[in-house]
């Protein structure tokens, strides 16, 4: 009897896709809608994604544009995102906010790329814990009979497999973010 893997298989892409929506959060000097995801924007009185209520477009190599379909939220956008942490400036107009990125120096792209290795290690992390999880499994079901020893053994072999794909896979995301990084 085979092992099934349909929700190990599931776990390591929400693994995978946790680490690519992280990396889109993280500046590389460039400009990118992705970046303000994560801003929160007291709004008709509940706190909402700023891509909610207002267009994010790149207006320029290091500028984003963004315009909310109501006026009057434009404040509240602006201090949202300065109050974000994001290293950003902002500018408002009577139509919109301009959010400039600033040209990142040799060292905060060390200081970057430190914390992109630190999200590639929290996602390795999941892939250890889901792995201990499945491992365990196996060996219940092998204890309870459900198993015989040769599959054990092989499912204990095709989890390896689905491991170090995972793993090659977090590591080609990471490589490439820290080439995005250190070549801008």
């Amino acid at each position: 009897m085979a092992y099934n893997f349909s929700e190990t298989k599931t776990e390591f892409i929400k693994i995978e896709d946790w680490l690519k929506n992280q990396y889109l959060q993280i500046s590389t000097g460039r400009a990118n809608p992705a970046l303000i995801d994560s801003v929160m924007v007291e709004s008709y009185g509940t706190l909402q994604p700023v891509k909610n209520i207002a267009s994010v477009t790149v207006e320029e190599a290091r500028v984003l544009r963004i315009s909310p379909w109501d006026k009057g939220v434009i404040k509240e956008i602006e201090r949202a995102i300065q109050q974000s942490g994001l290293p950003l400036s902002v500018i408002s107009d009577g139509n919109g906010i301009r959010a400039s990125i600033p040209q990142l120096t040799e060292e905060s792209r060390k200081t970057v790329v430190k914390l992109v290795k630190e999200k590639l290690e929290d996602a390795r992390v999941s892939v250890r814990l889901e792995r201990q999880r499945v491992d365990k499994d196996i060996d219940a079901q092998e204890k309870a009979g459900e198993f015989a020893e040769d599959d054990k053994f092989r499912a204990k072999e095709e989890l390896q497999k689905m491991v170090d794909n995972i793993n090659g896979r977090l590591e080609e995301l990471f490589q490439k973010k820290e080439t995005d990084i250190m070549t801008v």
